[in-house]
């Protein structure tokens, strides 16, 4: 199967459309990419057991004497496993393994092609060039996909090359090119490349691969045509049981854009088919119920508990991290109690974004120092981009430590975050790209690489593409400025609209509290409760102030009174 190109920077037009083809290629492209990565990894030893039933004295005797002639023997090696682990603990299975290493020949591991995949795009007579050293690739374009798929080329390098097939071959490029293509777009989540591939695909064929299905899904989720997904789910049902990636993504996207119900139906489906649930699909209900105070959302959790028990199943350490959080988010330390949430209800939430976009974003005075088209340029700019995680005031940020040099402060907390595989925005302002003794162009460019940046005028505020970012990113998103947008919140007219901004502020917003440049970055801790008087009718908790601590109006107390009726 074939697609024909027409073009090289508008992707729609790359191929020519077959609307009467029923089928997807046979070419399975699923066992090469989609893997369930699952492990486990070592685990701390919460209990200790210890015989308490008669020994055989003489027969342990005999044991231990034998056990010191294997070490003699052994030559000094550590490989013995430990004597306070069983058979069953997690990693003695890989120490027995190494135990018997040295008693078995090995064939040395195959030695493998390796080459220097470019990093950059190239034209048709480099790309010649580059295939002349190959003579002896069967099928070079497909080989040299593969390996840039391996090593996540850019997505303007694999470009490039589906150009250059295009033009030796009449506009006709191979669907293993394209589907290898489409990973790399999903993997660096170049949604609207996602969106275009899909486009296509779905004029072309009725029915698609599993592995096409998978990759389309995946990238889908994280755009606004999030639903879409589930259509692709549906088609899916029709030939066969969709895998439970298929599901975990499609949970991921519901949960992403607050449709809570949508996420556990689809989670009661992936069960109803008698599939075990990938782990991150249970862990991202427990990073979703951090924000929510539902006893039912709460049961349904406990139910979660209940299955991993029933199931043997064993949570990472990430997953019991969530786990953790969730249950002791928002308790009083005196009586237990369960505190009311810092976290909006999805309802506030939409109808804070609305207020926001439309008082603040919309009808502010932002105007006065940015303009129509940039603001416009901006919002253009987001919608492109998959759902950020951190929304970063590059400006500010760069600025917490004064005597450290700026780019190099903005590129430490930049890199920090990316190693959390966190999905970044870096807002600033144009003259940080010009080379200055606080600017050196090398260091950002290295902060642009890990993070998607927009450079306003240098006239330009910058809090208004903040706010919209965040709110337009989803319920998850924070950011990090010491801006306190005071500002804003009195744009905003009514009270209640007030008060969610200034909770939903609370909640979202970070601020580094280092001392020192270049050590690790911490943030100030964000409260997982809201500091208001509250009853849950038996109990009071009432927040109060302490005397002679002055406290100014944005600020809130941080001592409680914890009332309890007798009974």
């Amino acid at each position: 199967m074939t697609f024909c190109f027409t073009g090289i920077r508008s992707l729609p037009k790359l191929w020519k459309s077959n609307p009467y083809l029923s089928v997807g290629p046979g070419h399975s492209y699923f066992s090469l990419f989609l893997k369930d990565y699952c492990g486990i990894r070592n685990q701390q030893q919460w209990f200790s057991l210890k015989a308490v039933s008669p020994q055989n004295t003489k027969a342990v005797n005999l044991l231990i004497a034998k056990a010191r002639y294997l070490r003699k023997g052994d030559e000094g090696s550590n490989n013995q496993v430990s004597s306070d682990s069983h058979l069953f603990a997690a990693g003695a299975a890989k120490k027995r393994s190494q135990m018997n290493t040295h008693r078995e020949d090995h064939a040395l591991p195959p030695v493998r092609n390796t080459i220097q995949l470019p990093t950059r795009p190239l034209n048709s007579e480099e790309w010649d060039k580059f295939k002349e050293d190959f003579k002896g690739k069967a099928n070079f374009e497909s080989w040299i996909i593969s390996q840039m798929a391996d090593c996540h080329s850019s997505i303007d390098v694999a470009k490039s090359l589906l150009a250059w097939v295009a033009a030796k071959n009449n506009g006709i490029v191979g669907y293993d090119l394209l589907v290898k293509y489409l990973y790399l777009c999903v993997f660096h989540k170049h949604i609207s490349e996602v969106i275009d591939v899909y486009e296509i695909m779905k004029a072309r064929y009725k029915r698609l691969e599993p592995g096409g299905y998978t990759l389309l899904i995946q990238g889908l989720i994280h755009s606004d045509r999030w639903k879409e997904a589930l259509l692709l789910l549906e088609d899916i049902k029709k030939v066969m049981i969709p895998s439970k990636k298929n599901y975990n993504d499609c949970i991921e996207g519901a949960l992403l854009h607050q449709d809570v119900n949508l996420a556990w139906n689809l989670y009661q489906e992936l069960l109803g088919h008698n599939l075990i649930p990938m782990l991150k699909t249970l862990k991202a209900f427990f990073d979703f119920g951090k924000n929510i105070k539902d006893d039912q959302y709460s049961n349904k959790l406990l139910d979660i508990l209940l299955y991993l028990r029933n199931n043997h199943l064993y949570p990472g350490e990430s997953f019991a991290h969530s786990i953790k959080t969730w249950f002791e988010s928002g308790q009083c330390s005196g009586c237990g109690k369960t505190i009311e949430s810092i976290h909006l209800s999805p309802e506030e939430y939409e109808f804070l974004k609305e207020k926001i976009m439309r008082d603040v974003i919309d009808g502010g005075d932002q105007y006065k120092k940015t303009t129509p088209q940039e603001l416009e340029r901006f919002q253009n700019f987001v919608k492109c981009c998959p759902p950020f995680d951190i929304v970063i005031d590059g400006l500010n940020v760069a600025k917490t430590f004064p005597k450290a040099r700026e780019s190099q402060v903005l590129l430490h907390v930049v890199s920090q975050l990316a190693k959390q595989n966190l999905q970044l925005l870096v807002l600033g302002r144009k003259h940080m790209l010009t080379q200055h003794s606080r600017w050196r162009k090398d260091e950002m460019k290295k902060v642009q690489k890990q993070a998607s940046c927009f450079f306003a005028d240098n006239i330009s505020a910058d809090d208004p593409f903040l706010l919209y970012a965040t709110l337009h990113s989803g319920n998850h998103c924070k950011f990090i400025t010491k801006d306190l947008m005071r500002d804003h919140k009195a744009c905003l007219h009514d009270a209640k609209t007030q008060r969610l901004f200034f909770k939903w502020q609370q909640g979202h917003q970070l601020a580094i509290i280092n001392r020192l440049p270049g050590s690790k970055i911490t943030f100030q801790r964000i409260p997982s409760y809201d500091t208001v008087v509250q009853t849950t009718g038996d109990s009071w908790h009432i927040p109060y102030d302490e005397d002679l601590l002055e406290r100014y109006s944005y600020e809130v107390p941080t001592k409680w009174l914890c009332l309890h009726r007798k009974t």
